[in-house]
């Protein structure tokens, strides 16, 4: 069969409206089958804690089955490629957090995807904020009289590791202050607190949550947190704040990304997914509450909030790697 130049031109001509079409169409059936909710990190932290309440939500407010998957491996890195790689169609969604998102690029030179270019942010849902926590020997029991005593003597400090977001935040508080402040990397929050309860570190900057539990048993005291306002968990505790370090906020967030251009309607089902799961006074909001993190602000939990948000936190951690001295590797 002979088919003619303009039957051709305007066959091909066609093409591109099809196509609108059928991605309109596929994006308005969505979802048809479970979507995969990646945490790029090990299991039983506060990403994986988190993630999985908010697999739940998602779950609720779209109709479908969310698998929540672990795949972890340098910083999270490894996962966050995996679904910045995905094809977008709203069946990969990620976890993201302080490291994937604003602190491995500027500590990890050879990345897979870059955050910013490759990922969509659909909504933030929650923060821990940071803390620090003393030996129960430490003489100091306020902030200002351990930032006192580290100018007399140099006081070792914890963290999650060199470059992770307690590091940034350790870097950033030795410059707001001036303490005297010998950092002493580990590989996670949980595997520093036996050395600090033991007495090897004097001290750590950590997860609140992380850190309420020895708080509360008498194990080690926490003498400030770095939120805007007391924590309800424990009202006896000062923040950085209240301690004289003025505007001083800190903390580890999860927010929901998924890959670049997935479509708009599918991120805005999503996007309403989370909101509705998060309402104050829910049993989503009231868990959150009880492992000491703050939902996030209405305007966070839209994409377009989201986006700002780690804009500026990574304004904060290019600042805070550079007074570490931290550069790619």
């Amino acid at each position: 069969m002979t088919i003619s130049r303009r039957t051709l031109i305007a066959a091909l001509g066609g093409l591109p409206a099809a196509a609108l079409l059928a991605r309109g169409a596929f994006a308005a059936g969505w979802p048809e089958r479970p979507v995969h909710l990646i945490v790029p990190f090990a299991a039983g932290g506060n990403a994986d804690i988190v993630g999985r309440l908010a697999g739940d939500m998602i779950s609720k407010g779209i109709g479908q089955t969310v698998v929540v998957e672990n795949r972890g491996g340098a910083g999270g890195s490894i996962g966050a490629a995996f679904v910045a790689r995905s094809h977008p169609d709203g069946y990969m969604l990620l976890v993201g957090s302080n490291g994937p998102l604003t602190v491995n690029p500027l500590v990890q030179a050879h990345m897979e995807y870059d955050p910013q270019k490759d990922l969509a942010p659909i909504a933030l849902t929650s923060y821990v904020p940071h803390a620090i926590i003393v030996t129960n020997s430490l003489p100091a029991k306020t902030l200002p009289e351990m930032i006192a005593l580290s100018k007399q003597h140099p006081i070792t400090m914890a963290s999650s590791g060199v470059g992770s977001a307690t590091h940034m935040t350790l870097e950033r508080f030795k410059a707001a202050t001036g303490a005297n402040i010998t950092h002493v990397p580990y590989r996670s929050g949980g595997a520093l607190m036996p050395d600090l309860m033991g007495g090897s570190v004097q001290s750590a900057m950590t997860e609140f949550s992380t850190a309420l539990p020895l708080h509360k048993g008498g194990k080690a005291r926490i003498i400030a947190v770095a939120a805007a306002q007391r924590s309800k968990l424990a009202p006896d505790i000062p923040t950085f704040i209240d301690g004289g370090v003025k505007g001083f906020t800190a903390s580890s967030y999860i927010g929901i990304l998924a890959p670049a251009k997935t479509p708009a309607d599918i991120i805005a089902k999503i996007e309403k997914a989370i909101q509705d799961g998060l309402k104050p006074g829910g049993p989503v909001a009231e868990r959150l509450a009880s492992i000491g993190a703050e939902l996030a602000t209405p305007e966070q939990m839209t994409a377009n909030g989201f986006a700002a948000f780690i804009k500026t936190d990574y304004e904060n951690m290019k600042q805070a790697a550079k007074l570490a001295g931290i550069t790619p590797k």
